[in-house]
């Protein structure tokens, strides 16, 4: 190996911490451009948080810009539209550098970040480091990523605390979760509030275009309340949002015997988010007809689908149940006593389309069809392939 000379190393050296020091100014530089920014974390709905609270924002008059990272990543421009992120390489918190010093460009009066770190380490910097937002935002816990940040669902809510602000205003939508954090917001001189879901009543939520939930809603609300603008005059804004791809629509299908509900919960792969929403789903739309639940399972995931398993026969009972999965005979033989009105059917991961399209094409008219587990692969498959069904009206 040849000789380099000592003072060409500490010259190089010398150059990438002057390059370093640069960019560190730099980047202090867009955040001080950027008058309010809110920076949203938890385990579920951080995407549709940023949409709503972004909307609110825009219709209390402020300039306001956006970035989700949820199904489909977008940047939302001042305007509400959607812009997509073309990515050349994999995911990286350091995106949200980048896109700051975009927004710092673009001369906003607030922007809306959501957090795109899983591993608590990274979550701290791109708070504390990147975004060091005004006010934070955490929208639940739930018992997932637990390789990441558990095993126990307080671990979880620890380490969504890493973007707690120093010195602002962190709103989170569960009152669970004010015990395990109130301390160190309090060391970080912060003000932490808890959202309450029952403020948003049901007609609140009767005009928007696809199924939000109250406590999403209420923490947004408290979100723009505290950056100055009307409660009502946010609301009315965030009725007009233009949903994230993995947001929850009401789809009608006709497989031939008339119109049935259809809703997509593939996205909320944990059983305490996707409980929420069956419950809220089903007091929303009572149905005539049945109830059929379609859990798609991954053969890398068992205890999960065990989990999902438990959920569907021990806490939901539906009339009729069909499991997609690779081995999942007898895991559905261990919990199907639990519910015995509830008409069981398993099919092979290697049987075709067609065998699940022939199980749903005698569902009764105003009968309600929940997907569950696993979207990737053949689940999408499947909900193209539900598309073709959309029923007119």
């Amino acid at each position: 190996m040849p000789f380099v000379p000592i003072y060409i190393l500490s010259f190089t050296a010398l150059i990438l911490i002057i390059i370093g020091l640069f960019e560190f100014w730099q980047h202090q530089q867009n955040l001080a451009a950027i008058p309010l920014r809110i920076h949203v974390n938890g385990t579920r709905g951080k995407s549709s948080v940023t949409r709503l609270i972004a909307a609110g924002l825009r219709a209390g008059g402020l300039r306001t810009f956006a970035k989700t990272t949820g199904t489909a990543p977008r940047v939302i421009d001042s305007q509400g539209k959607d812009r997509i992120i073309h990515r050349l390489r994999s995911a990286s918190i350091g995106e949200q550098v980048r896109l700051i010093r975009f927004f710092a460009q673009e001369k906003p009066d607030a922007v809306v970040m959501e957090c795109m770190a899983v591993q608590p380490q990274y979550q701290w910097i791109s708070e504390q480091q990147m975004v060091k937002s005004h006010i934070g935002v955490i929208t639940n816990a739930r018992p997932d990523h637990l390789e990441e940040m558990g095993p126990t669902l307080d671990d979880v809510r620890l380490s969504l605390a890493n973007t707690i602000p120093f010195n602002g205003k962190m709103i989170v939508g569960e009152n669970d979760m004010v015990e395990t954090i109130a301390s160190i917001a309090k060391s970080r001189n912060t003000d932490l509030n808890a959202s309450d879901e029952f403020t948003v009543l049901e007609e609140d939520m009767k005009d928007f275009t696809y199924l939000e939930h109250p406590q999403n809603v209420a923490v947004a609300l408290d979100v723009c309340v505290e950056a100055g603008v009307d409660k009502k005059i946010a609301l009315e804004g965030m009725k007009k949002v233009k949903p994230d791809l993995g947001a929850l629509v009401v789809q009608k299908l006709d497989f031939g015997n008339g119109p049935i509900l259809f809703i997509n919960s593939m996205a909320a792969n944990d059983p305490v988010s996707t409980l929420q929403i069956w419950n809220f789903v089903e007091r929303r739309y009572p149905v005539e007809g049945e109830t059929c639940i379609y859990l798609n399972s991954r053969e890398d995931r068992r205890s999960r689908t065990r989990q999902l398993l438990q959920l569907i026969y021990e806490d939901i009972k539906p009339d009729r149940s069909i499991v997609r999965g690779q081995k999942v005979n007898s895991m559905v033989k261990h919990v199907e006593y639990h519910s015995p009105q509830t008409s069981s059917k398993v099919i092979e991961e290697s049987e075709s389309m067609s065998k699940t399209i022939k199980q749903l094409e005698s569902l009764p008219k105003d009968s309600l069809l929940f997907a569950m587990g696993n979207q990737v692969g053949f689940g999408q498959e499947l909900i193209d392939k539900l598309m073709e069904y959309r029923a007119n009206g």
